[in-house]
């Protein structure tokens, strides 16, 4: 698992008074950095090999601009070619959101998915959270 704090900042609340449901993407999105470094070390466009094929994000409770949100990310399925990264929101010991990001592993220049290598996935499966219902 990573994790990453947030602080909340004022622009990021809307006119109801709570963090607007368009930032949690972008956080989610700062808090896989360490998952796009393991496909891209040098975290540079150049050599970019992931695409985002689907995303969804559950709302859960409402986030406040007082106090820092933690941003946990696990991986939650492996395929060949794709995996999903699994994240969640808390804020004051509460879980205020979760999602989940489908992405590919990908040849930009032949336009093709390309199978994650044994030693990317023992990475990932290090990272791994089991959803299914106990």
């Amino acid at each position: 698992m990573y994790e990453i704090t947030v602080v909340p900042k004022f622009g990021d609340v809307d006119g109801l008074g709570h963090v607007n449901n368009t930032i949690l993407p972008r956080w989610f999105e700062q808090a896989r950095n360490p998952v796009y470094k393991l496909f891209n070390p040098e975290f540079t466009f150049k050599n970019w090999n992931l695409i985002l094929a689907r995303f969804e994000v559950d709302f859960l409770s409402q986030i406040y601009l007082e106090h820092e949100v933690l941003i946990k990310t696990w991986i939650s399925r492996i395929g060949s070619s794709s995996f999903e990264v699994y994240q969640e929101a808390h804020q004051k010991g509460r879980h205020c959101c979760k999602g989940k990001t489908t992405l590919v592993h990908f040849d930009f220049q032949n336009q093709r998915s390309v199978p994650i290598s044994a030693e990317l996935r023992a990475i990932l499966q290090s990272h791994f959270k089991d959803l299914e219902p106990a």
